[in-house]
């Protein structure tokens, strides 16, 4: 029997020798990462620095883009290592702060959602009433929420799995996990298992039922309203609908196979779609919401052609410059004190053109 306390480090199972092909997943993974990166970056500056994006509705968005940044980073960097690495091992202490990572990101993700749907039920079906419901305050309650629930119980779950006596030290996954962990206790485990499935139900059950129940009352408002509520409800609604089902799909089938066994499926395909909701939905989130909202979309079509035009513009001062001082460098035969007449205007000089 092996004491969590000895457990030094753990060997993560699932990787496989690629071969020289691991440069170019190490490639592929990284320029995906730095595409996560970017684009909602890209979202959380427009939002945040263009007041006419400053609404309940996009600060959750903000909270939703941050979380994005915020799960990927507790991945994608430790993937990059392990991918050129030979051996596939990782700290205890490390192994325990990425279950915090991924675990707060899941619970905040489906958090968000829940208030974004809560959100778009009172716009819709309670417009007139909208704005003295949905109050800063309120709005601040709503974003600082699921992040302190999410710290507070994964917190609560770290410290049932820390001390735990281990067996042995390989999780057959190329990430840690909670319930890898716990497979290899020695000692009892139902306290983890009772807290775990209560985890499960607060985090992804709960906020589902909040979601369900929005949407019903939406999809009311919406069949006995006027055509125009509708369009209204489906170009708002679409990216958030989206986002829950993929988001859903990503976690319900990591909790089936972490739970279950799972022969039958390809160990390579496991590992990808384990991956899934890890990966695909901080990409998933920013494209969705960046195309298909119109004022985002707008705000980052004209931001993108002005930062275009700023850039003509810089490499057309240049050029006049330099034109400008090859025509000034020119030896000039008027003497001191005269006023020459035929300098060159000033819209000639913007053209690049020197005249004598």
């Amino acid at each position: 029997m092996i004491n969590s306390t000895q457990v030094s480090s753990f060997t993560l199972a699932a990787y496989f020798d690629t071969g020289v092909f691991k440069y170019l997943y190490f490639l592929l993974i990284l320029s995906l990462y730095v595409f996560i990166v970017c684009a909602n970056v890209l979202l959380v500056v427009v939002i945040c620095v263009n007041r006419s994006l400053h609404e309940p509705m996009y600060l959750f968005l903000v909270s939703l883009f941050v979380n994005e940044l915020y799960g990927s980073t507790g991945l994608f960097p430790f993937l990059l290592v392990q991918i050129l690495s030979d051996i596939h091992t990782v700290s205890a202490p490390f192994c325990f702060l990425q279950i915090f990572c991924v675990y707060t990101y899941v619970c905040v993700e489906f958090s968000n959602l829940a208030v974004m749907s809560y959100d778009r039920y009172l716009a819709i079906c309670y417009p007139l009433h909208y704005n003295t419901r949905m109050t800063t305050g309120k709005v601040a309650v709503l974003v600082a929420v699921p992040w302190l629930y999410s710290v507070l119980t994964i917190v609560v779950l770290l410290s049932l799995i820390v001390p735990l006596q281990l067996c042995g030290n390989i999780i057959d996954k190329v990430y840690c996990n909670n319930y890898s962990i716990v497979k290899l206790a020695c000692t009892d485990t139902t306290a983890n298992n009772i807290y775990g499935l209560i985890l499960t139900f607060l985090t992804v059950f709960v906020p589902v039922i909040i979601i369900f129940y929005s949407y019903t009352r939406i999809l009311k408002v919406c069949f006995s309203g006027s055509k125009q509520t509708r369009q209204k409800a489906v170009s708002t609604c679409t990216p958030h609908l989206a986002s829950i089902l993929n988001f859903s799909f990503g976690v319900c089938f990591e909790i089936l196979q972490s739970r279950y066994v799972t022969q039958s499926v390809n160990s390579p395909v496991k590992t990808v779609l384990s991956l899934y909701y890890l990966t695909c939905q901080p990409l998933f989130s920013p494209v969705m919401y960046g195309l298909k909202m119109s004022k985002i979309y707008v705000v980052c079509k004209r931001l993108l052609l002005e930062w275009g035009s700023g850039e003509r513009r810089s490499v057309r001062s240049t050029v006049t410059h330099k034109d400008s001082d090859h025509c000034n460098t020119e030896p000039s035969n008027v003497a001191l004190g005269q006023v020459r007449l035929d300098l060159p205007k000033k819209s000639e000089l913007i053209e690049g053109r020197c005249y004598h």
